[in-house]
């Protein structure tokens, strides 16, 4: 398996010693919502951005105030009491719903690891299998508020004003979770998120106390993610590999070991020598308009056809209209539903920016992008169509002769051209990517935590 060593992990903040000093605070928080202020954060769509950081100004202060009644002054008076000791464990640190199904493996796989998330973390159907970090002390923080903001004000200018929420929630992570790894002393944390606010503040955390941190990834990658800066990295494939070296140095050990997640379905492709079972996956990227007028003149086109919608878990849009307006329509709620076992029981894709092209190919649908509405990210985020993996359509008639195409003959070989993004496909290594990732991980691990013990 391909391992690549790199310089070892490093941080701007001091290493297992006393607290940052007062002008580290400024920069510590722009490290942590680095992702926040870029041109692609900020370029996402209205009804994208809305639910993160409401464009009213009047919103943002009552976003604010829930966060501050609910969050911080709510977590006070809420003691965590956890089913498992997170004393001396790996911890299996968790934001979402789709990082739980990317580290739960691990959980099996070796001894002495435990599920972690933050206090208040909805993890959809896993919130009650996590154990909590506590973040009551984080109200204790927000001292610092008004000076951690007149500096970011001065590096990233109007940004600073426009995400003041975002800055005002993550005060606080940092230092909580610093003490939270003094007290139970962790042998290491293992991430599947490396660019959320959370995320970001527990690896600096971790960093400055000296714990050793690894990172599973779990989707397809971005350009805009930080630098990698963890002590392992288990990627997916070539193609994370090619995007960090452009994110910037890349700290620690790499070993490409496919895609974990993906291992027992490969075995399930789809043999189907034709098209009959569509899926329609979309994102909050996504224009609700748009996907109606796209399943309008898809269900019009191919009334023999079968379609199913799937929204992403973390869509608050209620969908429920399109039952009503297409009774034949069907639905998967990705809050309950494996990506897999929903993409086991269609035959092609179509949607515009999400991994789920890449998982949908691995079990060997035929996928296309098509956009659904014109946003800010750019075209082809993923670089799916540039590398080969998908096929794309710009207008909805070339969406049907897509369709059309695939009706008549589905080709038998789609999920080689993933080769690319799991480095285990047509190797002996192919379906046993967790057992390559444990193994990677615990011989990892076994000359790591002695050294930070130490």
């Amino acid at each position: 398996m391909p391992q690549f060593p790199v310089p070892p992990e490093s941080s701007g903040f001091p290493l297992a010693g006393g607290e940052p000093s007062k002008e580290d605070e400024a920069t510590r928080l722009r490290d942590i919502l680095q992702l926040r202020f870029t041109d692609l954060f900020a370029s996402l769509p209205a009804h994208t951005l809305e639910p993160i950081s409401p464009e009213s100004p009047w919103k943002r202060l009552l976003k604010m105030a829930g966060y501050a009644g609910l969050r911080l002054v709510g977590n006070v008076f809420r003691k965590v009491r956890n089913p498992e000791d997170l004393r001396g464990k790996v911890w299996l640190y968790v934001v979402s719903q789709n990082n739980y199904d990317s580290l739960h493996f691990l959980r099996e796989a070796l001894s002495d690891t435990v599920l972690v998330a933050g206090q208040s973390k909805q993890i959809g159907r896993y919130n009650g299998a996590v154990n909590r970090l506590s973040l009551r002390r984080k109200l204790l923080y927000y001292g610092q508020l008004p000076r951690v903001f007149r500096a970011l004000w001065r590096t990233e200018g109007e940004r600073a004003s426009r995400f003041f929420d975002l800055i005002f929630n993550a005060v606080g992570y940092y230092e909580v979770y610093r003490r939270a790894l003094r007290h139970y002393r962790p042998q290491a944390v293992v991430f599947a998120n490396d660019h959320n606010d959370d995320a970001r503040a527990l690896l600096l955390a971790c960093q400055a106390e000296g714990v050793p941190t690894a990172y599973v990834q779990h989707a397809t990658v971005s350009t805009s993610f930080p630098p990698l800066g963890f002590g392992l990295s288990l990627l997916e494939g070539q193609d994370a590999l090619d995007k960090y070296r452009q994110c910037g140095p890349i700290a620690g050990q790499v070993a490409l070991v496919g895609m974990p997640k993906a291992d027992a379905f490969l075995a399930r492709r789809n043999l189907a020598p034709a098209v009959c079972r569509v899926a329609l996956a979309c994102n909050t990227l996504d224009d609700t308009a748009a996907i109606t007028t796209t399943l309008d003149y898809l269900l019009t086109e191919f009334p023999n056809l079968t379609f199913t919608i799937r929204p992403h878990p973390g869509d608050t849009r209620d969908f429920s209209f399109l039952a009503t307006r297409h009774p034949a329509l069907q639905f998967s709620d990705a809050r309950k539903q494996n990506v897999f076992e929903f993409l086991s029981a269609h035959d092609a894709l179509m949607a515009a920016d999400t991994s789920t092209h890449l998982e949908a190919t691995l079990l060997n649908l035929a996928s296309v992008y098509f956009r659904f509405g014109s946003h800010g990210i750019a075209d082809d985020y993923y670089g799916y169509v540039a590398h080969g993996l998908i096929e794309q359509a710009d207008t909805l008639p070339e969406l049907a002769g897509w369709l059309r195409r695939m009706q008549l003959a589905k080709p038998a070989d789609l999920y080689q051209r993933a080769a690319y993004y799991n480095a285990t496909l047509g190797t002996p290594n192919e379906g046993h990517s967790q057992q390559r990732a444990a193994q990677v991980l615990q011989q990892w691990l076994a000359k790591t935590a002695p050294m930070a013990e130490a």
